[in-house]
């Protein structure tokens, strides 16, 4: 698998952006602003070349696992696979309509590429735990990889499962944080005391680092740290914006829970270039 040009990745992060809109404008679904703010790390785990991650072998028992637990921003997890070909355009167009295998979140099975069904928050990284572990017993050279909501680590099964892929020493598991400092009802930091989230990964047996979440280079670099000298699991805490890439959507957490009119759609058009 080849790594794109980061001009390529920048393209890449902007049409599925444009994609998003245009679903929740179609389907008048909420849950906007989640799926922006977690596009570019995405973008890294698909087209950055670290993981096998392809659609010709996505049931390849070999294959590298991405589990996307925080399900609620489905719709920017339909759109990444279809650009990079485990889906078509059609099914992505039926998301949330009666009788389509896309619905609000993912379920198992409902494309290729998806690993579990999420969305009930904090399974995801159990679920990786037990892949990660599985693949070591089975002798198997998979990595695992999940991608949490900072909300999501309001739940007591995150840092269970965090003491315990530690105590094992998962140095095959690696876990990005999207961390845009919202949460349904207000600020992450308001609703509980996350901060200082990387430090509290670190106290808990994981190597953690803080990157950029949406500069698509350094997400990379942060991957590469795994798996590490210290056979530990990898925490990427990755500082986001909620609704990233839309000007009038940045950082306003009423995109938690309203979809875009028409005229929204065409101004966002016009803001990402891609008239």
């Amino acid at each position: 698998m080849t790594t794109n040009a980061p001009a390529d990745l920048d393209l890449i992060s902007r049409q599925i952006r444009m994609k998003l809109v245009e679903l929740s404008h179609k389907a008048q679904t909420p849950h906007l602003g989640g799926p922006l703010s977690c596009v570019d790390i995405l973008v890294a785990v698909y087209w950055g070349g670290l993981f096998r991650l392809d659609p010709k072998s996505h049931a390849d028992p070999k294959r590298d696992r991405f589990i996307f637990s925080k399900g609620h921003a489905a719709t920017a997890l339909y759109t990444a696979l279809t650009f990079r070909g485990f889906g078509d355009m059609a099914t992505l167009m039926t998301y949330a309509e009666s009788g389509s295998p896309l619905g609000e979140h993912p379920s198992p099975g409902c494309m290729p590429g998806v690993e579990a069904g999420t969305g009930s928050l904090g399974h995801g990284l159990p679920i990786g735990i037990g892949m990660a572990l599985a693949g070591r017993l089975q002798n198997q050279p998979y990595k695992v990889c999940a991608l949490l909501s900072d909300g999501e680590c309001n739940e007591g099964s995150v840092w269970e499962a965090a003491m315990f892929g530690a105590a094992q020493k998962l140095e095959n598991l690696s876990i990005l944080v999207d961390y845009n400092k919202w949460q349904a009802t207000g600020r992450s930091n308001e609703v509980m005391e996350l901060d200082p989230l990387s430090k509290k990964w670190a106290a808990f047996g994981w190597e953690s680092v803080e990157v950029d979440g949406h500069n698509i280079p350094e997400i990379l670099n942060a991957l590469k740290k795994s798996p590490t000298q210290n056979k530990r699991p990898l925490a990427i805490v990755a500082h986001t914006i909620k609704g990233k890439g839309i000007s009038f959507m940045e950082d306003d957490n009423n995109w938690h829970y309203r979809s875009p009119t028409v005229e929204e759609v065409e101004k966002v058009r016009k803001e990402l270039k891609l008239a």
